[in-house]
């Protein structure tokens, strides 16, 4: 029956990528359709790449099947609510949306407001901003990352307590279903904490590292997925920015004064006073900036790698439209079918990679004096 079990398990993942390739296939045309209705354009593939791996305020599956999501701003006229529908999809400003008397365009995925009294949106070509619009601030609209945050929320919760309710059960076996999943990635990370974080004090940080992982593994799984319209939620620098600065905080929060005297004293009573200042001039800065590059880097890292994946996905299959012939299939499917393979092995990685880091950065701030 367990044999079993995997065959299925292959064979749903076997078309969960082969969908993402088509599904990627299906919506590689422009996604302004009625303008190539009237007018032929060259398909541009880096600008449709970009374009792909950028949040969205629709869940955008086909030319044909869009799903609309809430527009919410507020202006100086108080809170103005739409639907993207409004926009008709148009992402060059050609769409104007009028509510209480202000005048709403749509750019790059960006809210602007145009200027009273104007009729059109006025590009500069040269870096492709709006001249006669400016960006609505306070946007708090619902976007495709937003949602798919909400469900890696409940699929989160879902998968827990699930897991909690398997163990309180008063006869306990052998873990299965989502505990059999559960159990050993969580056995994992508490392995990976005590390893970075001296003594019993990984315990108090195992639950973030635990959120962390999970909140990023799912993401990444979830932005795999052709019917959600692969949300790219990990590859979005405000996600990763978020997820990085949390690590920072708790990290400055918890900080011992042995973490400071590494930073302003590195050498310790290794040599004189004297002769430690000159080399202190470039040490000291280096440690200093150091605080603040460990987070950067945790954001940069997991933003890069899955927006990575997303813009190779895409240019790969573009291959076949760049050339307008089908036949160029036959090297860009099998060659989208390895990277999605990868995308999967980078999903778990980066997840990783980031708890990884976080409880080496933890541990660097908690850790006791050496004697």
């Amino acid at each position: 029956m367990n044999g079993s079990k995997y065959l299925i398990f292959r064979g749903l993942l076997f078309f969960m990528i082969l969908g993402s390739s088509f599904g990627v296939m299906a919506n590689a045309e422009n996604p302004d359709a009625e303008a190539h209705q009237t007018e032929e354009k060259p398909f541009e593939a880096a600008k449709h790449a970009v374009h792909h791996a950028l949040d969205a305020h629709e869940f955008h599956f086909t030319n044909t099947l869009v799903i609309p999501l809430p527009i919410i701003l507020w202006t100086d006229k108080g809170l103005v609510t739409f639907m993207s529908s409004a926009f008709h999809h148009d992402d060059e400003g050609g769409t104007i949306v009028e509510e209480k008397g202000m005048k709403f365009v749509k750019l790059h995925e960006k809210i602007y407001l145009l200027e009273e009294g104007a009729t059109e949106l006025q590009l500069n070509h040269e870096d492709h901003a709006a001249e006669n619009a400016k960006q609505v601030i306070l946007d708090f609209s619902l976007t495709k990352n937003v949602i798919t945050m909400f469900m890696v929320a409940f699929l989160m919760i879902f998968v827990f307590i699930k897991t909690a309710k398997f163990y309180k059960k008063p006869k306990q076996e052998a873990p299965r279903g989502i505990a059999g999943f559960t159990e050993p990635v969580i056995l994992f990370i508490k392995d990976l904490a005590a390893e970075n974080i001296e003594g019993d004090k990984y315990k108090k940080f195992l639950p973030y590292l635990l959120t962390v992982f999970f909140f990023i593994l799912f993401g990444n799984l979830l932005g795999l997925i052709p019917f959600l319209s692969n949300p790219n939620m990990t590859g979005s620098i405000s996600v990763t920015l978020l997820l990085a600065a949390f690590t920072f905080i708790i990290q400055m929060m918890n900080s011992r004064k042995t973490y400071w005297l590494h930073i302003f004293d590195p050498l310790g009573n290794s040599m004189g006073v004297a002769a430690k200042i000159p080399l202190y001039i470039i040490l000291v800065p280096i440690e200093i900036l150091g605080i603040f590059i460990k987070p950067a880097a945790l954001m940069i890292r997991l933003f890069a790698n899955i927006t990575a994946g997303h813009i190779i996905v895409i240019s790969l299959i573009s291959i076949i439209f760049v050339n307008e012939s089908a036949w160029w299939s036959g090297l860009s499917v099998p060659m989208t079918l390895f990277i999605s393979l990868l995308e999967l092995l980078v999903a778990f990685l980066q997840a990783y990679i980031f708890t990884m880091l976080s409880a080496l950065f933890i541990g660097s701030a908690v850790e006791s004096a050496h004697h």
